[in-house]
């Protein structure tokens, strides 16, 4: 492709609403444009790229059985209402009504839709198993969309399904479809993890992220330095504590705080570390009020909490109920004389002597022990901390951030079930087919790439995704040896790889400007050592300037194309 013929506006300056460096590099780069909050459109450029990901993603999802189909986008109510995500969703599910009145929605993903194509088709367990997957633009309408294409209102996603007799061969798949997005984001040539996760609004009963390694991540993951574990902090495992306190219960006492509401007002007053102070947070769970106790230095997981009580609707409880529980304010709350079910958390159950409110304005206890109060039960209810160690083989943990690319679920019966989606087993009875969830982003994919692959300059981009392999940049377009020799080389760099060729008039710095910034992998230079026989190569990941004779070009683009690929 020449660069005088290509739509491929670049900018000097970062737009004012860039925020994270692919944002501000995709913009400047001339990847995409803003067409309104958290939608854009995809130029040339960016597009090369997203395809190059997709052409990975097909690939990869071909070789393990899936087969690609394609969901409309537009949803009919009914059926999400079958599922009972029509309300459950909220604002995200972008519903609007048709010419006849009727409720339609924008696809945000694709379960319902597909569990409806399939439980109109398959009758027999000799139609089993199924996989489909489709590349399709999906819309969320999401409060606050920001970085560009990393959380977008409208963007382009793969989603896949799978279609199994039964737990067992759904748990097989669920497998092949892991080592299957282990290979998308290794031949991508991303850094990233596959995390155990909570499944969130889509269900089942387990997942996993497949996270990419970037300062900028929204999520925070955690993995460990000895063995192969790897989670979602909402998700990550906390070992019980070995072994208990070997301090003697001392006296319960009474002591005066005033004034002293928090963690660290307390603590500092009493003189102790948050180690030895518990938290005693009230929350309404479906609308009953529970206490939950957690160590003054840990908190809560909510995410964990709700899982284990099982309800609709988790939220903590508002000053008003917290002093008609406590018979005090905000900030004085303790397990001693509270009339409701309390959990503890596992870290609780090796403390001795440790400090509580005392449910009475300006007073906490001191010397509190499990045998002053009840606890209805101990669990995992907190956050994962550096201090923790692995709950498979008690190694040292590691926590980085990480933008998630792609979420794999095991759903089980859910969609199965609300929407009869069936099969005849072999025996001739009924029974519901057990599916599996699929998902990457792709566009965020590549944003993630950049994200995770730029310099000062620009740009870094990883070699199987990038828009172009080869940059081929003559210095001086008006010597007519010089054009002449770009023109010949071009004809013969293209037969083999991916050329953008910069034949614009413009000054050498413009044009190493925009190299740089666009980010293709392998630069060649037509300038002062063509009169040797000789070209300038630039690798863009490393910085790193090769010398080499036209006569052994093309090998040593080979050899340096094989360097760069994962």
């Amino acid at each position: 492709m020449r660069y005088s013929r290509y739509f491929l506006p670049t900018l000097k300056e970062t737009p004012a609403e860039a925020e994270i460096e692919s944002h501000k590099l995709m913009l400047r780069a001339g990847m995409i444009r803003k067409l309104t909050s958290g939608i854009y459109s995809y130029l040339p450029l960016g597009l090369r790229a997203v395809r190059k990901v997709e052409k990975i993603v097909r690939e990869e999802m071909n070789r393990a059985g899936a087969q690609e189909v394609l969901l409309p986008m537009v949803q009919p109510a009914e059926l999400w209402q079958a599922s009972g995500r029509w309300e459950k969703y909220g604002k995200e599910l972008l519903r609007f009504k048709d010419r006849h009145e009727r409720d339609y929605c924008l696809g945000p993903t694709h379960e319902e839709v597909i569990t409806d194509l399939v439980r109109r088709e398959v009758r027999s367990y000799r139609d089993l198993p199924l996989n489909l997957y489709q590349i399709q633009t999906k819309f969320r309408d999401e409060i606050r969309p920001r970085f560009g294409l990393m959380r977008g209102r409208e963007f382009i996603m793969k989603d896949g399904y799978s279609f199994d007799v039964d737990d067992t061969e759904a748990e097989k798949t669920y497998w092949r479809m892991y080592e299957a997005y282990k290979s998308i984001f290794t031949r991508c040539g991303l850094d990233f993890r596959a995390v155990e996760a909570d499944t969130g609004a889509i269900g089942g009963s387990f997942s996993h992220e497949f996270m990419v390694l970037a300062d900028v991540g929204e999520d925070t993951i955690v993995f460990c330095q000895k063995c192969d574990y790897a989670a979602n902090i909402e998700k990550a495992e906390v070992v019980e504590p070995a072994k208990p306190s070997s301090e003697s219960p001392k006296q319960r006492e009474e002591v005066h705080t005033p004034d002293k509401h928090t963690v660290e007002e307390v603590t500092a007053f009493l003189g102790i570390p948050p180690q030895k102070l518990v938290k005693t947070i009230l929350y309404l769970a479906d609308g009953k009020p529970i206490a939950i106790l957690v160590r003054g230095d840990h908190e809560v997981n909510e995410i964990k909490l709700g899982h284990l009580l099982g309800c609709k609707k988790l939220y903590l409880a508002p000053p008003e109920e917290v002093k008609r529980l406590t018979h005090a304010e905000v900030g004085f709350a303790g397990p001693i004389g509270l009339d409701i079910p309390i959990i503890a958390d596992i870290a609780i159950k090796g403390m001795a002597n440790f400090v509580t409110g005392a449910n009475k304005t300006d007073y906490h206890f001191v010397n509190v022990n499990l045998n002053d109060f009840k606890v209805s039960k101990f669990a995992d209810l907190r956050f994962i901390t550096p201090e923790d160690t692995c709950p498979r083989c008690g190694g040292s943990l590691e926590f980085k951030r990480g933008i998630e690319v792609g979420h794999i679920f095991k759903l089980g019966a859910k969609y199965s079930e609300k929407l009869k989606a069936t099969y005849l087993d072999v025996e001739g009875k009924e029974r519901y087919i057990v599916m599996g969830c699929y998902g990457i982003g792709v566009g965020r994919t590549v944003a993630a790439a950049i994200e995770q692959n730029h310099d000062k300059d620009g740009i870094i981009f990883p070699f199987p995704i990038a828009p172009f392999q080869v940059y081929l940049l003559p210095v001086d377009v008006k010597k007519q040896e010089v054009v002449e020799k770009a023109e010949t080389l071009y004809q013969e760099l293209s037969r083999h790889w991916e050329v953008l060729y910069d034949d614009r008039d413009e000054r050498p710095g413009v044009k190493f400007k925009d190299a740089d910034l666009i980010g293709i992998p392998i630069r060649i230079t037509l300038g002062k050592h063509l009169k040797d026989g000789k070209v300038e190569v630039k690798i863009r990941k490393t910085g790193e300037m090769i010398l080499v004779l036209l006569s052994e070009l093309m090998t040593s683009i080979e050899r340096l194309a094989q360097t760069l690929s994962p």
